[in-house]
C-alpha cells in the first residue's frame, strides 16, 4: 500500500485528489502510487512504427548549479530544468552533421553541459547508403537553453562510429570518450572488424585529439554479442582511464597511464554467459552493455572500481556487480544487487556520488509480473557494494512493444545527495520519459 492509502480514508481521498488535480495543471507528476517518491514526466510523443523517440535518456546535473538539470533523448532532444526537476523545458537539438541518437550527457566542472550524439548529416541512419561517420559533441554554456553547432572526433569515412559513453577528469576538466568502429555495418565479410576508439579533449570540448583504437582484438561487424560494443571510460584518482567494453561473452578492460596517449592491451574482468546482445519480451533489441564507475571520494574505498552489467546466466535477465580494488588487475566474483528474486531485469546504469562512494543502479525489473509488464527500481549501497537495498520508483507498471525502439538504455546521475534517474515508459500509445527526484536522506 501506498502512503496514500494508510490514512483516513476520507482525509486520504481529499489529499489524493488535490495532488492529482495538482498534477493534471501542470501535466507532470503523479503523488499516488506505489513509488514513495516524486516522479515527473519530461516529455512524451505518440509513437507509430515509424516513428523514433523520445527514448533513450541521457541527464547531467550541472555541477555549477545543481537544480539545473539537462536530459537528452532519442533522437534529437533535449530537454532542461532550473527546479530540480520538477518542471521542464523541452527542445531540438540541430547540428550541421546530424544528430543521430545515442545522447550522452554530462557536466563539466564549470558547469558546461555536453552533449555527445551520433552523427548522419544525410539522415539515412544506418542504411547501407549511410554517413555516420564521427562522434559530435555540442556545449551548452547556458544550461541547456542553446547549444553550439558542435565539434567532433573519429571521422574515418567510409568506416562508422557508433555507440559512445563519455567521461570528466574533474582533476584537468579533460573529456574522455570512447566508442565502437565499424568496418562495415552488418558486414558478414570476416575481414570486417568492430574496434573500440578512444579520444579525449583537453580545452572543454573545442577541439579533439586523433582517435585511438584501443582495443587488440577485433569483433565482428554483426552488432551482436561477437561485436565489440559497450565502451565505457572512467578515470581512476591518479589519473588512469579506464574502458571496459563487452565482446565475445566477455568483459573486456584496457586501461592508459599516460593521460590517454596510449593504452594497453586489453584484459578479461569476467564473463558475461550468453553475450550482450539477449531477447527479452516486449523490448525490439537488449543489451547488457557494462557500466563503470571510480570512488574518487575521501571514504575508505577511494579508488575502489565498481562495474554493473547484466546477462542471462540464470535463463532470465539479472542484473551483476562486479568490483576491483588494484586498479582492475583483479576482480571480485560477480554477484547480483536485486535480492536473487526471479523476474527479468535489464537496461541497468550506475553512478556514484563523489561526495561520499555511495552507488546507485537504475534498471526495469519484472519480479511482479508474469508477463512483459515493467517497474522500474533503483538498488543502492551505502557500503561501496558491499550490500545492495533496493527500491521500485516508477508509479505505475508499463508494456513495451517490439513494433516501437524502446532505446538501448536508461540513466541516473548524482551529485551530492541527489539522485536522478530517468528512464523510457510507453503508456496510452506514447512513449514518455520520466524523472524520480530522490534525495539520498530518503534510502535508509
Amino acid at each position: 500500500m501506498s502512503n496514500c492509502q494508510r490514512s483516513k480514508p476520507f482525509s486520504n481521498l481529499l489529499f489524493c485528489l488535490k495532488i492529482t488535480v495538482a498534477a493534471l495543471l501542470i501535466g507532470q507528476v503523479s503523488a499516488c502510487g506505489p513509488s514513495k517518491f516524486e516522479v515527473v514526466e519530461i516529455a512524451s510523443a505518440e509513437v507509430s512504427p515509424n516513428k523514433i523517440g523520445p527514448c533513450e535518456p541521457s541527464i547531467a546535473i550541472n555541477r555549477k548549479k545543481p537544480k539545473n538539470l539537462v536530459v537528452g533523448n532519442v533522437l534529437n532532444g533535449v530537454n532542461y530544468s532550473n527546479d530540480g526537476g520538477k518542471t521542464w523545458t523541452n527542445g531540438t537539438l540541430i547540428s550541421p552533421y546530424g544528430v543521430w541518437g545515442d545522447p550522452v550527457l554530462l557536466s563539466d566542472t564549470n558547469g558546461h553541459i555536453h552533449y555527445f550524439h551520433l552523427s548522419d548529416p544525410t539522415g539515412k541512419n544506418w542504411k547501407s547508403d549511410s554517413i555516420l561517420d564521427r562522434i559530435v559533441c555540442q556545449t551548452s554554456y547556458d544550461g541547456g537553453n542553446s547549444w553550439t553547432e558542435g565539434t567532433y572526433m573519429g571521422l574515418n569515412y567510409p568506416k562508422q562510429q557508433d555507440k559512445e559513453w563519455a567521461c570528466l577528469n574533474p582533476e584537468t576538466n579533460a573529456l574522455y570518450v570512447s566508442w565502437t568502429q565499424f568496418d562495415k555495418y552488418k558486414s558478414e565479410h570476416p575481414d570486417d572488424k568492430s574496434h573500440i576508439m578512444f579520444s579525449q579533449s583537453l580545452d572543454g570540448g573545442i577541439t579533439w585529439e586523433s582517435a585511438l583504437q584501443i582495443s587488440q582484438h577485433g569483433g565482428n561487424c554483426l552488432d551482436d554479442s561477437k561485436t565489440a560494443e559497450g565502451a565505457v571510460p572512467a578515470v581512476g584518482i591518479n589519473g588512469e582511464i579506464f574502458v571496459v567494453w563487452s565482446r565475445n561473452d566477455s568483459l573486456w578492460l584496457s586501461t592508459s597511464l599516460d593521460g590517454g596517449n596510449s593504452f594497453a592491451p586489453e584484459t578479461f574482468v569476467t564473463t558475461q554467459p550468453g553475450g550482450w546482445s539477449f531477447a527479452v519480451e516486449g523490448i525490439r533489441r537488449c543489451n547488457g552493455f557494462p557500466v563503470l564507475v571510480v570512488d574518487r571520494s575521501n571514504g575508505p574505498s577511494r579508488g575502489k572500481l565498481h562495474l554493473n552489467w547484466a546477462d542471462q546466466r540464470f535463463g532470465y535477465t539479472e542484473v551483476f556487480y562486479a568490483s576491483s580494488s588494484d586498479g582492475g588487475k583483479t576482480w571480485s566474483d560477480p554477484k547480483t544487487i536485486s535480492g536473487d528474486v526471479k523476474g527479468d531485469r535489464f537496461f541497468t546504469w550506475m553512478n556514484i556520488d563523489q561526495n561520499n562512494g555511495n552507488l546507485y543502479a537504475v534498471y526495469y525489473d519484472r519480479r511482479n509480473h508474469s508477463d512483459s509488464q515493467t517497474d522500474v527500481y533503483l538498488s543502492y549501497s551505502k557500503d561501496a557494494g558491499e550490500s545492495w537495498k533496493e527500491v521500485r520508483i516508477s508509479q505505475k507498471s508499463f508494456s513495451p512493444s517490439t513494433s516501437f525502439f524502446f532505446g538501448d538504455y536508461n540513466h541516473i546521475d548524482v551529485f551530492e545527495g541527489k539522485i536522478y534517474p530517468v528512464w523510457t515508459a510507453m503508456e496510452d500509445g506514447r512513449l514518455k520519459i520520466y524523472i524520480a527526484l530522490i534525495d539520498d536522506k530518503q534510502l535508509k
